[in-house]
């Protein structure tokens, strides 16, 4: 590894392509501009200039993407998108969750000295989980929206103050707001729907100055003669309560509170997305058509690991339902599990084939067993964790790589017949698989899983190993002539073998642009996942110097800048929605990367916390995984590192040479 000190050497010759890449990240960072404002934990956007947006929050029982900016003039622009995954509609496919639109104009009535006020000019807009717009009306009256979802509720909650700011005295008054609509029976797999908007009528008032009021609307939608009633005030509360139980868990501790502030909101966007349809528990993406339906990559792969570490009930549950749905398929004649489940659990996708599913089911489910440190689970886990290894190895040809239809990008970029991220993948569940069986007491298989991951290693290194464009580095499939995005997975996985040239390419105008990495060189496509990825395996490689500079731009943009604050998924397919899973693997940059946490058993793990050499210390705290709650912290020392680990009132204190990483267990 070279570690800091080669980082530090590099900048100061400007030999290297490193040093290229991070004059061009500068002058990236120089164009940068914060639209937005960190104060404590809140984001904060004064307007003064056009501007619209777009950010999604979720319950149990719904979705809502808001739309919000404002006009030429400066007016509002609010548009509530909301999606109720369990109100299936026909045909029950991926995409049959019922959504309706809530424009500007349906909200409450306000009149103003008996004149209906409708103009609202924004002035602020804040996010601390919920979202607060603020608008000034005439004769210095002002207007605060805030908007929540409920937490179990399928409603989204509005609770709005009026606040007269002048002088004088003004008359305000609140006509109730009853708007319903009715869908048609045969649409609905439950049969109609009734979607409201409601809210209490508020009579005349003489508003005094500095007086305020306050009133609320809920847009609710439930089947046929379901009644919901609720207090709009007490569901706010909820939600603010369970924004502040997160805060409180898994806390990241660095000098940069950009960094601090985007992992809190990664948590927020990881665990909210989870719906109680009837199928359990299951997270979803999001993005206006991913709900009630699992994934092999966005549950299976990329979250599942990082709920153990939250320590989050209900991801913990979505997680072990998410796998127990996947078993259903293993069969006898090793066909494909399906790459999705849908409708509740009732139905499944598998339009792309093969993407390499149980590669992906294998690496999240082994990860997710020994973080999780349930044995039961962990035994139940096993067969299908097995199986899916299984099915990936009667994939092989005779070159020893393994064979899949697509990728996770399920055919949009070319993938051959043998691509790098399903190798990788199944590379990394062997790794995972053995440490797993070996916690277990299954020698045989531990030692089994080991001896296929060494011949697997060195096989993917003789077939996917290439120049591609002038770097050393490896093709995605055989014959690709150009670079992409998952030539991290070696890095993420722990192969070293062609760090340097690989970091180059990856950081290169080739690939990395203003947004991240592009998906394949000379294509502006891309897709966040694949950039945290990279993240990964650049913190893992031990260059912690570059990875930082890299890291901290990419936060600094997704949560003060132009679309904010969380991961995305793509551009420019989807708009760059704010899918739920691409924030879970924001923050296992954090827990992965820069703390290098790798799980080897129920009570034992790696950890490999390169400290940033313009840090003094880092902290990550209130963890929760291996069936413990724990700190880890690491701060400089004349020579070395001191790694601090503290649980049950016990400090364990270790000096570290800050190059090969060390394992902890848990007595």
């Amino acid at each position: 590894m070279l570690g800091n000190k080669a980082f530090i050497l590099v900048g100061l010759s400007c030999l290297t392509v490193a040093c290229s890449v991070n004059n061009k990240l500068d002058d990236l960072a120089n164009t940068l501009n914060n639209r937005w404002v960190l104060d404590n934990d809140t984001i904060t956007w004064q307007v003064k200039n056009q501007h619209n947006d777009h950010l999604e929050f979720s319950g149990e029982k719904l979705s809502a993407i808001i739309y919000y900016g404002n006009n030429e003039i400066g007016n509002l622009v609010l548009n509530r998108k909301i999606v109720w995954p369990m109100l299936r509609t026909v045909p029950n496919d991926t995409h049959a969750s019922l959504i309706h639109e809530f424009p500007t104009a349906i909200s409450p009535n306000i009149y103003i000295n008996d004149v209906l006020y409708k103009s609202e000019k924004l002035t602020d807009v804040s996010f601390n989980g919920v979202l607060t717009l603020t608008s000034s009306l005439r004769d210095n009256l002002t207007l605060t929206r805030v908007l929540s979802p409920s937490t179990k509720h399928p409603a989204l909650i509005e609770t709005y103050k009026i606040t007269n700011t002048g002088n004088s005295s003004q008359n305000v008054e609140i006509a109730s707001l009853n708007y319903q609509f009715k869908t048609p029976t045969k649409d609905g797999v439950y049969g109609a729907y009734t979607i409201t908007a409601k809210s209490n009528a508020i009579p005349k008032t003489a508003l005094n100055s500095g007086d305020s009021i306050q009133f609320s609307a809920q847009f609710v939608a439930t089947k046929t003669a379901e009644n919901r009633d609720f207090n709009s005030q007490d569901e706010l509360k909820k939600r603010l309560s369970y924004i502040a139980s997160l805060n409180h868990a898994l806390v990241l501790e660095t000098p940069d509170p950009i960094l601090n502030q985007m992992f809190q909101f990664s948590k927020l966007r990881a665990a909210e997305s989870i719906y109680r349809t009837k199928g359990g528990l299951m997270h979803g993406p999001g993005g206006g058509r991913y709900y009630a339906a699992l994934w092999a990559n966005d549950q299976a792969e990329y979250i599942n690991p990082f709920f153990p570490f939250l320590g989050d009930n209900n991801g913990n549950e979505s997680a072990v339902n998410s796998y127990r749905h996947f078993a259903r398929f293993m069969n006898d004649k090793f066909d494909p599990i399906p790459s999705s489940i849908i409708a509740e659990g009732v139905d499944i996708w598998n339009g792309a084939g093969d993407r390499g599913d149980c590669a992906m089911i294998a690496y999240g489910a082994s990860r997710f067993a020994l973080s999780f440190a349930d044995e039961k689970i962990a035994r139940e886990l096993t067969p299908l964790i097995d199986w899916c290894l299984e099915y990936s190895f009667k994939q092989m040809n005779s070159e020893g790589v393994i064979g899949s239809d697509s990728d996770e990008l399920e055919g949009r970029f070319k993938t051959g017949q043998y691509n790098l991220s399903t190798n990788m993948l199944t590379y990394g569940a062997l790794k995972t698989t053995s440490n797993l069986h070996d916690q277990l007491g299954n020698e045989v298989k531990s030692v089994g899983y080991s001896k296929r991951a060494f011949k697997l290693k060195a096989d993917m290194n003789n077939y996917f190993s290439a120049n591609v464009q002038g770097y050393d580095t490896y093709q995605y499939f055989k014959g690709n002539t150009k670079l992409r995005s998952w030539i991290a997975l070696p890095l993420t996985m722990g192969i070293f073998d062609k760090k340097q040239d690989t970091l180059n390419a990856l950081l290169s105008p080739q690939l990395w642009s203003a947004d991240g990495i592009y998906t394949e060189a000379g294509n502006n496509t891309f897709w966040d996942r694949a950039t945290l990825y990279a993240f990964r395996g650049i913190f893992a490689a031990g260059e912690t110097d570059i990875a930082m500079r890299y890291f901290k731009y990419y936060s600094r943009k997704r949560l003060l800048g132009e679309h904010v604050p969380y991961a995305v998924e793509a551009w420019p397919e989807g708009n760059q929605r704010h899918l739920s899973a691409e924030s879970a693997l924001y923050a296992r940059v954090v827990t992965e990367g820069i703390f290098g946490i790798e799980p080897l058993g129920f009570n034992r793990f790696q950890l490999a916390p390169y400290l940033p050499s313009e840090w003094p210390s880092m902290c990550l705290k209130s963890i929760k995984a291996f069936k413990q709650e724990f700190d880890i912290c690491v701060e400089r020392k004349i020579n070395k590192f001191e790694i601090v680990i503290t649980h049950d009132s016990q400090i364990d204190k270790f000096d570290w040479d800050g190059i090969a990483p060390i394992t902890y267990t848990f007595d």
